[in-house]
């Protein structure tokens, strides 16, 4: 990438990705061209077919032109949200990809763009972060990508960004060596941002079951169940593993979690169950042993109890699909 001339950026867009994150990733570069007084970073809105490209908000966003020459580009951002299973197979936007990646160009997924690249074969062996809601189906489709529930990783020639407000550490992050300090300074203030979050930060939920807010008796029980989940062991296993009553287990858990060890326990399960029907192509009965459950009968009925349909009619990750269980 050239130190101080042009750099050239590409940003591919799949059906329903996040409206937020383009913006989050050329408001900076904007800003930058503007403080600069020039067109130091220049970018060229792409889609597969050349047509407008609707985002998750239902928003259509024309482009500049369909795929060109991978050579035209320094650097290609990859931007996806949901419904990525329908896109991961184009065969056109892989062929492009490669040939981006032959030609030296770098590359970076945003979201479930990082898929996308995954997809194409351009991840072996690379670290890559992944949104912490989409690790369980991306590890079980790529196991040779070094996948992580972080911010972001740059990892030699390849980027990758969980999304959601990462995307600005990211661009700041990638900005900060190619820009004078005192414009690099202008462009945080101007965007009111004073922090960059490192990419390795572990980007995981704010939840109730947050390890430090917990007594240690609960937090080891949730260890032990986030181990298990293949295999789930009964309340009595997991008190004698923790090395205390089951009485004591189920009155300290109840007191900070709100529900009993065997519920949360299945809550956790049919979770990961949610997550790998949506975003794998595993069948049902896989998807079943790997939450744990040994009759698809029990499987399908708990699973309509917490997400009110059955397995599987819940087999894509779309805005019309069920994001959160329920309490049956």
């Amino acid at each position: 990438m050239p130190a101080q001339g042009e750099v050239r950026i590409g940003v591919l867009l799949l059906p329903h990705f996040s409206f937020a994150e383009l913006g989050l990733l050329l408001e900076p570069l904007f800003i930058t061209n503007w403080l600069l007084q020039k067109k130091r970073f220049r970018w060229s809105l792409l889609s597969v077919d050349g047509d407008a490209v609707t985002a998750n908000n239902g928003v259509p966003v024309p482009v500049d032109t369909h795929l060109p020459d991978a050579e035209t580009f320094d650097i290609i951002f990859v931007l996806a949200s949901f419904e990525t299973k329908m896109f991961t197979g184009d065969r056109r936007a892989k062929i492009w990809l490669r040939r981006a990646a032959t030609a030296g160009v770098e590359l970076c997924g945003v979201q479930t763009g990082t898929e996308i690249l995954a997809a194409a074969g351009l991840l072996k062996g690379h670290r890559a972060a992944i949104h912490w809601d989409n690790l369980d189906g991306f590890q079980e489709l790529y196991p040779d990508v070094d996948a992580h529930a972080e911010l972001y990783a740059m990892d030699s020639s390849r980027m990758s960004c969980a999304g959601g407000t990462a995307t600005l550490d990211l661009m700041l992050k990638w900005l900060r060596p190619q820009i004078d300090p005192s414009i690099f300074g202008q462009l945080r203030n101007h965007l009111l941002e004073p922090r960059i979050r490192a990419g390795g930060f572990t980007a995981v939920p704010d939840r109730e079951d947050a390890p430090d807010t917990l007594h240690p008796v609960v937090r080891r029980a949730l260890e032990l169940m986030k181990r298990t989940l293949e295999e789930p062991l009964p309340t009595s296993r997991l008190a004698e593993r923790i090395g205390i009553s089951v009485r004591q287990l189920e009155r300290r858990f109840r007191a900070e979690m709100g529900a009993s060890p065997a519920r949360y326990y299945m809550r956790l399960r049919v979770a990961r169950a949610h997550r790998l029907l949506q975003q794998t192509d595993l069948s049902v009965a896989q998807v079943a042993a790997g939450a744990g459950f040994q009759s698809l009968e029990h499987f399908s009925r708990v699973y309509r109890q917490y997400y009110g349909c059955t397995p599987s009619s819940d087999r894509l990750q779309s805005t019309q699909a069920p994001a959160l269980p329920r309490d049956p």
